[in-house]
């Protein structure tokens, strides 16, 4: 019941130091792309769609927004269907914690470390 007890009272603390960190996060930039990098990117990115997705090769060089449309709906034909998609488009933001590289899904907020990533602040207006 002891264990119990010191569990459940350490369960805040854990949510306290993780609400702390997103505190420090600044909007960032890869800096250095590698081979490396771009794949988990793109893994990051397909497993969060649950779908794969064709990234450029400098995806977040130069900005901190990674924007991905969605797919048009199309005819049986495969042409493009009449009318226009309201859906929004996905939205990724990369951000720097530490030396961590984190990419934030707009959607749900959930934050997902970049392995094999090297970046930097971002310098310039706020996205």
């Amino acid at each position: 019941m002891k264990s119990l007890f010191c569990l459940l009272a350490a369960v805040p603390g854990m949510v306290a130091c993780q609400t702390l960190a997103t505190s420090h996060d600044e909007s960032a930039l890869i800096t250095e792309p590698t081979d490396a990098s771009r794949a988990a990117l793109q893994q990051t990115v397909n497993a969060a769609l649950h779908t794969e997705v064709m990234l450029a090769d400098d995806a977040l060089t130069k900005s901190s927004l990674l924007i991905i449309e969605r797919t048009l709906p199309q005819t049986m034909g495969g042409s493009p269907a009449q009318g226009r998609s309201m859906e929004m488009p996905y939205q990724f933001r990369l951000v720097i914690n530490a030396d961590d590289c984190i990419l934030i899904d707009q959607r749900d907020d959930s934050r997902h470390l970049l392995q094999d990533t090297n970046c930097a602040a971002e310098t310039g207006p706020a996205q």
